[in-house]
């Protein structure tokens, strides 16, 4: 029978596990329940206990208790968890993991469920699902689903909530499985953006055309921290990075940044790259009215209600080819990068509103001097990023570096 982990601190929110378990084994699961608490006695008996959880991060649970310090108590027993979580795991004892909490609880159970591999069910009810959540999901398939309500008492709203959470996570376990994956497809990565998406869509097909699982990124900060994850762990035979916007938002301040690291973790890894400078011609901000007021005399450009897109400068230009363009001379594996003379975005094109041909000449006179042509091959093509030709060339030439590697 499938088990779900159900992570929580019984002390204040007993009363709501009990209930959340309950559902669970009405669903047809077994269920082991996993007290985080610190303060008063468990409501119910816990299938491990929080002393247990503690010993798991190396830290005597009295002591915790003694010293009455919330935060240093939270972070040992999210240690703990996670070491707890992990070791289910790896015993065949989790099929699932659901949990409830407000941002204490929040912190403890995302932190013990995060290193579960992609694909097993993990939920959070929380009473921080609908504010900035990037912390808490990071490069993950963790769920975060809103309480409404407190998580402080059971009542008509919140037993649903909590009911519809159990019932979810138990469907999830207990679905039939999929079919095995073919065997013998190589992966590869490719970065996409809105503005870049014919290139994408085109060489995506023709990857998969000649063999290739594509996985396709949205290049929002999560996206290229998750590929950059993905490269690192050497899951990837290849890497299609058509678009390195995130940059743009790394340097001036936008909100789509994957930090410092991005463009790193192919070339450490050794890993085939076809890299590209889609979208630096943008820097990204939410509605219109919260683009910083330095901006505000700038080359703006409403995508959609929710994303206001900046025209970057040629000096800002300048300062990302550089960046690029030393990131990748640093790579340890076969390398190209295209450079496409004639846009970089669907709306970096004559007549586009962010056409910008100074800028974009900066950007590519910054790549051509800061590039190490002896270790990264240089490709210019006289035609914009989203042109069949430079979607068919970039996937053609990862191929043959990923055959040659």
């Amino acid at each position: 029978m499938a088990t779900v982990v159900l992570v929580g601190t019984l002390d204040t929110k007993g009363a709501e596990n009990e209930f959340v378990r309950d559902r669970l084994r009405a669903a047809g699961v077994d269920v082991l329940v996993v007290d985080t608490g610190v303060l008063e006695p468990p409501g119910f008996p816990p299938d491990i206990t929080r002393q247990e959880v503690a010993a798991a991060a190396g830290a005597d649970f009295d002591a915790l208790v003694t010293a009455r310090d919330r935060g240093a108590a939270i972070t040992a027993m999210a240690e703990g968890a996670e070491a707890v979580v992990g070791r289910l795991y790896a015993e065949g004892r989790l099929d699932g993991a659901l949990a409830l909490g407000g941002t204490g609880g929040t912190s403890i159970a995302t932190r013990a469920f995060r290193p579960l591999p992609l694909g097993v069910p993990k939920v959070v009810v929380s009473t921080a699902a609908s504010g900035n959540t990037a912390d808490y999901i990071r490069e993950t398939d963790l769920v975060l689903m809103p309480s409404v309500t407190d998580i402080a008492g059971l009542n008509r709203i919140s037993t649903r909530i909590l009911a519809n959470a159990a019932a979810a996570v138990a469907g999830m376990v207990l679905a039939a499985p999929l079919p095995a994956a073919a065997t013998g497809r190589p992966m590869v990565a490719a970065s996409m953006f809105g503005v870049t998406t014919p290139c994408i869509t085109r060489a995506r097909a023709r990857l998969e055309t000649l063999g290739y699982e594509v996985l396709v990124f949205h290049m929002t900060g999560t996206g290229g921290r998750t590929l950059e994850s993905l490269a690192a762990q050497g899951l990837l035979a290849g890497v299609l990075d058509v678009t390195t916007t995130e940059l743009a938002d790394e340097l001036v301040g936008g909100i789509f940044s994957a930090g410092p690291d991005r463009l790193s973790a192919a070339g450490q890894a050794g890993i085939p790259q076809v890299v590209s400078v889609g979208a630096l011609d943008m820097v990204n901000f939410g509605p219109e009215d919260t683009v910083p007021e330095q901006f505000k005399g700038r080359n703006l450009y409403v995508h959609n209600p929710i994303t206001t897109l900046m025209r970057t400068t040629a000096e800002e230009n300048t300062e990302l080819g550089t960046r690029l363009a030393r990131r990748l001379s640093a790579a340890t594996g076969p390398t190209s990068l295209f450079l496409p003379l004639r846009g970089v975005s669907a709306i970096d094109v004559d007549g586009g509103p962010f056409r910008d041909e100074a800028a974009d000449r900066a950007l590519f006179g910054a790549i051509r001097r800061e590039l190490d042509t002896e270790r990264v091959e240089l490709i210019e093509m006289d035609a914009d990023v989203n042109d069949d030709r430079f979607a068919d060339a970039m996937a053609d030439r990862l191929h043959q570096l990923i055959t040659k590697s």
